[in-house]
């Protein structure tokens, strides 16, 4: 992992990649976090993309209710392809890790989040 502080390490990437909101980073994180308490996992074990595409989509009904499909989209977020993207971009800078098995094409086609959220509401 880093030295340096998670906020830190985003502003390098956004330096980088501007393709992603800052905030698109932050809740990529929070997912991660969401679906290993919303699915019993208490010790922290591996989470695949397709897991990780379906947690964001949960927090973001949960945050943003219908909503949802508008923030992700300002956030740059459309796809499971970005989701990945977001992961890679942190693994590169030692904020997240990935196994050997892992691969940016986990999360190819997994979910589009206008079509998977559409008339989906939780408020």
């Amino acid at each position: 992992m880093s030295d340096l502080s998670f906020d830190e390490t985003v502003d390098i990437i956004l330096d980088e990649d501007e393709r992603y909101a800052r905030e698109a980073y932050v809740f990529v994180q929070l997912a991660l976090d969401h679906w290993r308490r919303s699915h019993g996992e208490e010790e922290r074990r591996h989470v695949t993309g397709q897991e990780l595409c379906h947690g964001v989509r949960e927090l973001a009904l949960d945050q943003y209710g219908p909503f949802a499909p508008e923030v992700l989209r300002h956030w740059g977020v459309r796809r499971g392809e970005d989701v990945g993207e977001i992961v890679y971009n942190l693994i590169r800078h030692g904020m997240m890790s990935r196994s050997e098995e892992d691969r940016r094409e986990d999360f190819h086609g997994v979910m589009e989040y206008d079509d998977a959220m559409a008339g989906e509401h939780r408020w």
